[in-house]
C-alpha cells in the first residue's frame, strides 16, 4: 500500500513538473513544440468555420465557439463588442505593455465551387437575393490561427511581460445597409482601451503568395476605400425626340469618362497608385424612353491621404460641372456607406519586428512587396495605435500564381499547411514585442 502511494505521489510530482515547466522555462524554448501540438486543432477549427460561414454582423456561432475556447484557456473574455465581436485578454506573469492581435470572422455572399469535404453548402438571403455563403477571403484561417496563438501563449503566460489582447472582429467585409460594425465600431466601443493597447499586429492569408512566405511593407500597404453614389437627374422624354428632354444616360457616360481623367491626368501616379471604379449603373425601363434619372455606384482607392482628399474633391467638381453643362443635376453621396483609411504599417514597428518574421519564416522567405489597392479595416486600429499588418502565404507550392484563384471568388482555395507559420509568427511577435 505504501509502495502504491509513493508511486502515485511520484507520478503526480512528475506530472506537475511537466505541466509547469512551460511557465518556469524560457517561453521561446517551448514555443516550437507548442505550435506543433496545436496545428491539428487549428486545421480542425478552420474546417468547422469554413463549413459553417456567417455573413458580416451575423457571426453568432463563430463568436460562441471563439468565446468558449478563450474561457477554457482562462482568459478574461468579453462578447458582443460591435455586435458579435469577441475579445480575450491574457495577462502575463510580469508587468509590461499590452499588444493586440486581430483576426476577422466574416464570410462573403459567394457560392463555393471548390470540391472539399468541408465545403460550404450554406445558402441565405443577401440584398433581397438567395445566395451562397463562403469564406472566400480566408477569414476562417485567420480565426483558427488566432485561436491557436491564444492556446500557445496561455501555456507560457508566466514568462510574458505584460498582456496580450486577442481581438476577433466582425464585419471586415462591410456591414449591411443601415448598420454599423467592423473595426471602426470596435474602436468606438473602446476595444483598444482597458488595458490600453501599445501596438497591434494582424495578418491576412494570401492565395497568391506561396506557403512558407511572409510578405510585408512599411508605410501604406493597402489602400483607403470610399464608396460613392452619383444620381444624375435629367428630364424624361420620348426616345425619338431627345431634344425635348435632358438625357441622364448620356450625361452619366460623360461623367464616367471624365472622372477617369482624375487618375490619368491629375494625380502624380509615380508617387502612389489610385483607382476609381464604377461598379454599377442603372437607369431606364424601355428602349424608346429616355429616363428621368440614372444612378451609378463605385469606389475610390488611394494609398496617400492627401491624394485621397484630392480625388474626392475632383470627383465632386467634375460630376457637378459635366451635369450642369448638359442641363442636368447631380446628387453625390461620398462616402455612401463605407470609408476605410489607408492601412498604414508604422515603419519603426516594422523594423523592430522584422527579425522575428525572418526567424520564423527564414531570411529568404520574408519579402518586401509593392502596395496593394485592396483595402482593409485593420486600418482603423492602426490609425489609433502603432500597427503592423502582413500577408501569409497560402498558395500551394505546386500551383502557379496564374492558376491560383483570386480572393472573393467561388474557387478561392488556400493550403492549410501555411497556417502553422501564422501561429508561430504571431505568437513570437507578441512575446518579442513585450519581452524585448
Amino acid at each position: 500500500m505504501k509502495s502504491l502511494l509513493l508511486t502515485t505521489i511520484t507520478l503526480m510530482f512528475i506530472s506537475s513538473i511537466t505541466t509547469n515547466s512551460y511557465a518556469q522555462t524560457s517561453s521561446l524554448e517551448f514555443l516550437p513544440e507548442l505550435v506543433n501540438k496545436v496545428e491539428s486543432k487549428v486545421i480542425r477549427w478552420r474546417r468547422h468555420i469554413h463549413q459553417n460561414p456567417e455573413l458580416s454582423n451575423r457571426e453568432f456561432e463563430t463568436a460562441k465557439m471563439i468565446a468558449a475556447h478563450l474561457r477554457e484557456l482562462g482568459l478574461e473574455v468579453q462578447t458582443g463588442i460591435a455586435h458579435t465581436g469577441v475579445v480575450g485578454v491574457l495577462k502575463g506573469g510580469l508587468p509590461g505593455k499590452t499588444v493586440a492581435l486581430r483576426a476577422d470572422m466574416d464570410a462573403l455572399p459567394v457560392t463555393e465551387r471548390v470540391q472539399l469535404p468541408f465545403a460550404s453548402k450554406k445558402v441565405t438571403q443577401f440584398s433581397g437575393q438567395k445566395v451562397g455563403v463562403m469564406h472566400a477571403c480566408g477569414h476562417d484561417t485567420h480565426v483558427a490561427i488566432l485561436m491557436g496563438v491564444a492556446e500557445v501563449l496561455s501555456k507560457v503566460k508566466g514568462n510574458i511581460r505584460g498582456s496580450v489582447k486577442f481581438i476577433f472582429q466582425p464585419a471586415e467585409e462591410g456591414v449591411p445597409e443601415g448598420e454599423e460594425g467592423g473595426a471602426e465600431l470596435m474602436v468606438k466601443e473602446g476595444v483598444l482601451k482597458s488595458p490600453d493597447v501599445d501596438a497591434i499586429f494582424g495578418l491576412h492569408i494570401s492565395s497568391q503568395t506561396p506557403v512558407g512566405v511572409i510578405a510585408y511593407r512599411p508605410g501604406g500597404i493597402m489602400a483607403s476605400v470610399d464608396d460613392f453614389r452619383i444620381r444624375v437627374k435629367g428630364k424624361q422624354t420620348h426616345g425619338s425626340a431627345p431634344w425635348n428632354g435632358v438625357d441622364p444616360i448620356v450625361v452619366s457616360s460623360q461623367i464616367i469618362n471624365s472622372i477617369q481623367t482624375i487618375i490619368s491626368r491629375q494625380i502624380k501616379l509615380t508617387q502612389n497608385a489610385a483607382v476609381i471604379t464604377i461598379g454599377s449603373i442603372h437607369g431606364g425601363v424601355r428602349s424608346n424612353i429616355i429616363p428621368e434619372e440614372v444612378e451609378m455606384i463605385g469606389t475610390i482607392r488611394a494609398l496617400d491621404t492627401e491624394m485621397r482628399n484630392k480625388i474626392h474633391h475632383k470627383l465632386r467638381q467634375i460630376a457637378t460641372g459635366v451635369a450642369e453643362s448638359m442641363d442636368a443635376k447631380v446628387e453625390i453621396d461620398l462616402p455612401m456607406s463605407s470609408s476605410y483609411p489607408v492601412t498604414y504599417n508604422t515603419p519603426q514597428l516594422v523594423q523592430q519586428m522584422l527579425p522575428t518574421l525572418k526567424k520564423q519564416a527564414g531570411e529568404s522567405k520574408v519579402i518586401l512587396i509593392d502596395p496593394i489597392t485592396g483595402a482593409e479595416d485593420f486600418s482603423f486600429f492602426a490609425k489609433e495605435v502603432p500597427g503592423f499588418y502582413f500577408f501569409l502565404g497560402g498558395r500551394p507550392q505546386t500551383l502557379s500564381p496564374e492558376k491560383a484563384a483570386a480572393h472573393h471568388t467561388p474557387d478561392f482555395y488556400v493550403d492549410e499547411s501555411g497556417m502553422k507559420l501564422g501561429v508561430s509568427t504571431l505568437a513570437n511577435m507578441a512575446i518579442d514585442y513585450l519581452n524585448n
